[in-house]
């Protein structure tokens, strides 16, 4: 019975994660923007006490749970490795192995080292739940577009608009590859060996590891029962059991409950620790060792997480239409909630949910290599209006703090800066004011190009003090292929 509460429990909480990053209409984070929330590296990086504490809790009353039934990265490699195992006809294809111990602990070091100055995007290649958020957003979205557009042209054939198309954008080629390489990567170590990546390189497998070698609740091998087969060995997905000496290694376990369901003479029990004196052969480790590993984590966990606070198409078939290329801006632009781009580069996980949130298509991933990966916000697809708010809602890290929509209207991120040889007015000889009649603020107002001459074209003012730096003007400007209007970030956020 455990088991198959962890494996619906399992599959309720990937099935939901996944649906929150393919969903491109931006209405799912009402209900499910919790779920991002407590996963373990983004609420170290938000400081958020109460769930680092409960995860914690967690892992020293029930083992790494966390890897089993929260993480989507978890999941998502037990899928693999059941399906392997199906079709290679072999359920019980492991075998015990040792820990790669250095190659953990390096790695988690480096992790820490990495988050401690600053380097949070890089950190996070390897952080389970943004690079299982980044395979889903590149990879996923763009096919869960296009089968949305393909259900729109046949509910279209029977007069039915409950289902409308939507644009089908694929992120940058870097971008791709890093989702590709981490997605193939990780499917190929789980079909071969199970929970390999967990167990050598994920930092969060290795912390809770540590914590669960404490743990209250542990599986434990009765000798008394147990007649050797290796049963149990060999349907590990850790291996991390090692029947002929009877321990378990709580280090590697997931608490997946595997070893207790196939037990056919129940020699394995998930008990509590003091039945392991009596039931175990010998102690998983020495207990210095096991107190001393556990202060180490501690220690790098927190010393990092103060350390991130400190931080931080053609026109009837006669011109052609050219796209609208993003302005080269001298400061990138981050969303209202972040206030500043050092907060945002040192708490932002490159998750991208809030790019698969996003209901303009004005997020997405950087590929500059300051800020590889982390979203910004470009407006040659649309613009961000006051009334969204979903990216601070969704934002699990930090990064982008919650802000109502009134603070949002009062917050610059930004201001517009005119291009006079872009602008058709000049350009053209023509009349347009497109950017004036779309400011939301009323921050731009149509002037005289001849000051001599009240009656000549007129060319658009820019009043900074009032601009928020939304965007409506650069993305509605009908220059091509850049606007005569743009928007400049600015390194710190502040309220007009």
């Amino acid at each position: 019975m455990p088991r198959k509460i962890r494996i619906t429990l399992a599959i309720i909480f990937w099935l939901l994660i996944t649906a929150m990053f393919l969903d491109f209409t931006g209405t799912l984070h009402h209900w499910l923007g919790w779920m991002a929330k407590i996963q373990f590296i983004p609420a170290v990086l938000a400081l958020n006490t109460i769930v680092v504490i409960g995860l914690v809790a967690l892992t020293l009353l029930m083992g790494r749970v966390y890897c089993s039934v929260i993480c989507p990265l978890g999941v998502f490699q037990d899928i693999v490795s059941y399906l392997s195992s199906r079709r290679k006809g072999k359920k019980k294809r492991f075998r015990h192995s040792k820990p790669h111990t250095l190659l953990r602990y390096a790695t988690l070091a480096v992790f820490v080292i990495l988050l401690a100055a600053g380097f949070t995007a890089i950190a996070s290649l390897v952080a389970p739940y943004s690079a299982y958020g980044r395979m889903v957003q590149n990879l996923g979205q763009p096919l869960a577009i296009w089968v949305n557009n393909l259900l729109a042209v046949v509910a279209e054939r029977y007069d039915s608009y409950a289902v409308y198309s939507r644009e089908v954008w694929i992120g940058s080629l870097p971008l791709l590859i890093v989702a590709t390489v981490t997605f193939v990567t990780i499917a190929v170590l789980a079909w071969r060996g199970g929970r390999i990546y967990c167990n050598t390189i994920c930092p969060v497998g290795t912390i809770l590891g540590l914590l669960s070698r404490q743990s209250l609740l542990r599986p434990v091998i009765d000798t008394s029962k147990c007649i050797n087969c290796g049963s149990c060995a060999r349907r590990c997905k850790s291996s991390c059991i090692d029947a002929k000496n009877h321990t378990i290694d709580l280090s590697r376990c997931v608490a997946c409950m595997d070893c207790v369901d196939d037990c056919s003479k129940g020699a394995i029990s998930y008990t509590t620790r003091k039945a392991v004196a009596s039931k175990a052969a010998k102690p998983d480790t020495p207990a210095d060792s096991g107190r001393r590993s556990f202060l180490i984590a501690g220690a790098m966990a927190a010393g990092g997480a103060a350390a991130v606070k400190a931080q931080k198409t053609v026109d009837g078939g006669l011109a052609e239409i050219l796209d609208k290329k993003p302005p080269r801006r001298a400061t990138r632009l981050v969303p209202a909630g972040a206030a500043s781009i050092k907060n945002f580069s040192q708490h932002c996980t490159a998750c991208q949910l809030c790019v698969s949130e996003c209901p303009n298509g004005v997020l997405r991933p950087s590929t500059d290599l300051d800020s590889f990966m982390q979203p910004h916000m470009e407006f040659d697809r649309g613009y961000c209006r006051p009334e969204c708010n979903a990216c601070s809602d969704v934002c699990p890290s930090g990064a982008i703090k919650p802000i109502s929509w009134e603070e949002k209207s009062s917050t610059q991120i930004g201001h517009a800066v005119w291009v006079a040889k872009n602008c058709v007015v000049l350009a053209d000889d023509v009349d347009c004011g497109n950017c004036a009649r779309h400011c939301l603020v009323g921050a731009i107002t149509m002037v005289a190009s001849a000051p001599s001459n009240p009656d000549s074209r007129k060319i658009p003012a820019v009043d900074e003090s009032r601009c928020i730096g939304c965007g409506a003007c650069e993305n509605l400007c009908p220059a091509r292929p850049f606007s005569a209007i743009y928007v400049e970030g600015h390194e710190i956020h502040r309220t007009v």
